[in-house]
C-alpha cells in the first residue's frame, strides 16, 4: 500500500514537472489573472536578444490597414511590409480604469507591465510602486537606447519609455527626466516648445533643457540635413527636435519641406543605436495615425499608414543585411488601441491602386476593441495568441534576460 501511494506522488511530482516546463505564466500573471503560455515552437525561436525594436502604429486598427493596402497595391495586391512579420496575435487595451483606455496607460502597460489609469506615464498617481519601463531595464543593460514619433517625442507614447510621471500633460517634465534622469541616447521627432518652455507644465516644470542636452553632449538639430551630418559624423546621440509641436502630416507636406520623415528619423536612428556593441532598444511612433482617426479624415490616415508601413520597410531591411541581425532581434509592432472605429463600407465594386475606400467611423474617439500584435525574432512565439498589452513587457524583460 505504501508502495503504491509513492508510486502514485512520484507520477503527480512528474505530471507537475511537466506541466512547469510546458506552461509558462507571464510576468504579470499576479496583475491579469492571465497566463501567457510558451509556443510548442518557442525553443526554435530562443536566440540570445541583442536588440528590441517596438513599433507603434497609434490608434491603427485592421480596416486601416485594409484600407491602405488596397490603396498602395490594389485589393489583390502585395501586402503591406507590416503584414509580412512571422507571428500574429492580439491583445486587450482596456487600462486600469476604463474599458477605453488612452496612450498614456496602454503605453505604459507595455513599456512598466503593468496596468496604470487613463493620462498616467508608467506612475501611479495614489503612491503605489511601479516597475522599471524596458527601456530603462535595457539602458541598465548597457545598450543604446532611442525614440522617434512624430508627435512631439514627448507625448504619450514615447514618454511611458522614458519618464515617470503622474499626467502625459506634464511634457516639459518628461523632457527634463529625457535629459537628465534617463539619458535617452537617441530622440528624434517633434517638440521644440516642450524642451526650451518657460510657462510651467501641469507638474511645475519648465527649462532650457535643449542647453542642458548640449552639456551633456547631444548635438541638437532641426532639420533632415542637421539629422543626416549628425549621422554621417559618428555621433553617438542625438536630440531631433523639427517642429514646435507635431510634425507636418504626411499628406500636408510639400516638396522641399526640411522635416524628415518617420522612414528617414527610423533609419538615422538604427544608424547612431547599431554602434553599440551590446545592441539597442528603439521605439518608434507613427503617431498621427491616431489623430487622422480622431478627425475621421481618410486621406491623412492612409498617408500616416503608409509612412510608417515605410519606416517598417527600413527595420525590417535593417534587420535582413545579416543572418546575425536577423537572429539576434526582436521585432514587436502592436497599436496602442484603435481610435475611430473605422470600417471599410464600400465601394461595391472592386479598386484599383491608388482609389480609396469608401470609408465610415463609429466615432472620432478611441474605442475599446483589442490590436492586432504583428512579431518576429527571438522569443516572439510567445505573441502568436490573444494576451493582455501588459503581456509584452514580460516578453521583452525575458528576452533582455537571455
Amino acid at each position: 500500500m505504501r508502495k503504491d501511494k509513492l508510486i502514485g506522488i512520484g507520477a503527480l511530482l512528474a505530471l507537475m514537472m511537466l506541466a512547469a516546463v510546458l506552461f509558462v505564466p507571464s510576468i504579470n500573471a499576479s496583475v491579469n489573472k492571465n497566463e501567457l503560455q510558451q509556443s510548442e515552437n518557442y525553443l526554435e525561436n530562443h536566440n540570445e536578444v541583442k536588440n528590441i525594436i517596438f513599433m507603434v502604429p497609434d490608434g491603427m486598427g485592421l480596416a486601416d490597414v485594409t484600407a491602405a493596402r488596397i490603396y498602395k497595391n490594389g485589393p489583390d495586391g502585395a501586402s503591406l511590409y507590416l503584414e509580412t512579420l512571422e507571428n500574429i496575435g492580439y491583445q486587450r487595451t482596456y487600462s486600469a480604469n476604463s474599458i477605453i483606455t488612452d496612450s498614456a496607460a496602454a503605453g505604459s502597460a507595455w513599456a512598466c507591465g503593468e496596468k496604470f489609469n487613463n493620462g498616467e506615464i508608467c506612475y501611479h498617481a495614489d503612491g503605489k510602486p511601479y516597475n522599471p519601463s524596458i527601456l530603462e531595464l535595457a539602458k541598465a543593460d548597457g545598450k543604446a537606447t532611442g525614440l522617434v514619433a512624430t508627435s512631439t517625442i514627448t507625448h504619450a507614447t514615447p514618454a511611458v519609455f522614458g519618464a515617470h510621471v503622474k499626467s502625459r500633460n506634464c511634457e516639459n517634465e518628461i523632457a527634463r527626466q529625457y535629459i537628465e534622469v534617463t539619458g535617452v541616447d537617441v530622440m528624434l521627432g517633434g517638440g521644440v516648445a516642450k524642451f526650451n518652455s518657460t510657462k510651467p507644465d501641469k507638474c511645475g516644470t519648465s527649462g532650457n533643457f535643449i542647453a542642458e542636452a548640449g552639456l551633456k553632449g547631444y548635438p541638437v538639430v532641426y532639420t533632415r540635413a542637421g539629422m543626416d551630418s549628425a549621422v554621417v559624423n559618428g555621433t553617438v546621440k542625438l536630440l531631433g527636435l523639427f517642429n514646435d509641436s507635431g510634425m507636418t502630416p504626411e499628406y500636408l507636406r510639400v516638396p522641399g519641406t526640411t522635416e524628415p520623415g518617420l522612414p528617414e528619423m527610423t533609419s538615422s536612428a538604427l544608424n547612431i543605436l547599431e554602434n553599440n556593441s551590446d545592441g539597442f532598444f528603439l521605439m518608434v511612433e507613427g503617431s498621427q495615425v491616431d489623430w487622422a482617426n480622431h478627425a475621421n479624415d481618410l486621406n491623412y490616415q492612409l498617408g500616416e499608414t503608409l509612412a510608417f508601413d515605410d519606416a517598417v520597410k527600413v527595420v525590417l531591411d535593417w534587420i535582413n543585411t545579416s543572418p546575425e541581425r536577423k537572429e539576434h532581434t526582436l521585432l514587436i509592432i502592436v497599436p496602442d488601441h484603435e481610435t475611430g472605429g473605422f470600417a471599410i463600407n464600400g465601394p461595391d465594386k472592386l479598386l484599383n491602386a491608388s482609389e480609396s475606400v469608401d470609408a465610415g467611423w463609429t466615432s472620432n474617439e478611441h474605442t475599446g476593441v483589442d490590436t492586432l500584435i504583428w512579431s518576429q525574432g527571438p522569443g516572439s512565439k510567445s505573441l502568436d495568441r490573444a494576451v493582455d498589452n501588459t503581456d509584452l513587457y514580460g516578453v521583452m524583460v525575458k528576452a533582455l534576460k537571455q
